[in-house]
């Protein structure tokens, strides 16, 4: 079904106006900070804003989609603007990286490989669900592979996400999201993004159990990851967008304290996928030291 919707907002931040729902009265949402991508929150000792990886020196319109330094070790992008290769690490399940051409490149700014960092460009809703607070309807059909959003908020350290998740109770609706990376020899790295001070459209996708967008780490112009939504399927205008809040490979808490911790903080799923698993998922990582 497709609703009616009005204003934006995201007050003019994104390329085109995040709209919310006719009908909901006056206080109903959430107050927060739109931002359209990542600050640094408390914790965090990088600026996801500051540039911190080289530029390439492609003479370019378009960078070569094996030959730019930029693309040549992750994922790329098609001429068409989608995600060529939805390619999984099969140690993490995560989906693997992107790097974009960023501020220090030599090649233009319609290089194919500049696409998240120029934000949002498909019509999104958000929209009161019946049962799962609030929600986002896709305003246009989505083809497999194109970008939708980010999951911007505030990059936390470790000991601040886990504060702030410990205080979470079911009755909050945003989680701490944690992504987990494997570069090298035991290399780990972990990105904690909080959306609900501060955060864009992303914070009101819902979770399932069968998804219809991925999440995939996008490096444009630091090391801090952008955790990008694109569309793991072609999906149909009116459609809710949601993701897998555990990336599909959520984890046990290996000691009783983390299993009644995470158990505390449990909510209850209703995706209605018929897969699914009855409660959302809560990635445990946060409840746990970095290795």
């Amino acid at each position: 079904m497709m609703r009616l919707y009005a204003q934006d907002i995201s007050n003019g931040l994104e390329n085109v106006p995040v709209l919310i729902e006719n009908n909901v009265s006056e206080g109903a949402f959430p107050k927060f900070k739109y931002s359209p991508e990542n600050v640094q929150g408390p914790g965090c000792d990088v600026d996801p804003s500051e540039v911190t990886l080289p530029g390439c020196s492609c003479h370019s319109l378009s960078c070569p989609l094996r030959g730019c330094p930029c693309t040549c070790y992750g994922q790329a992008y098609t001429s068409e603007g989608l995600l060529s290769e939805q390619q999984q690490d099969p140690a993490t399940g995560c989906s693997h990286p992107v790097f974009e051409c960023n501020v220090l490149c030599m090649c233009s700014d319609s290089c194919q490989s500049r696409l998240v960092q120029h934000g949002v460009r498909m019509r999104l809703g958000v929209f009161r669900t019946k049962s799962r607070g609030w929600g986002v309807q896709a305003l246009e059909a989505v083809p497999r592979g194109r970008f939708v959003c980010e999951y911007a908020g505030e990059v936390l350290g470790f000991s601040e996400a886990l504060r702030r998740q410990l205080a979470q109770t079911p009755a909050h609706m945003n989680y701490v999201i944690a992504v987990q990376e494997h570069g090298g020899v035991n290399g780990v790295c972990r990105t904690f993004v909080d959306p609900a001070a501060v955060g864009n459209v992303g914070r009101f996708l819902n979770h399932s159990c069968r998804p219809n967008l991925d999440m995939v780490p996008v490096r444009v112009h630091s090391l801090v990851p952008r955790l990008a939504l694109f569309a793991a399927r072609d999906i149909e205008a009116g459609e809710e967008l949601t993701f897998d809040y555990s990336g599909g490979h959520a984890r046990r808490p290996e000691t009783t304290a983390a299993a009644e911790q995470a158990a505390a903080q449990r909510k209850a799923c209703l995706c209605g996928a018929p897969n699914c698993t009855g409660f959302l998922p809560l990635d445990i990582s946060v409840l746990h030291g970095p290795e």
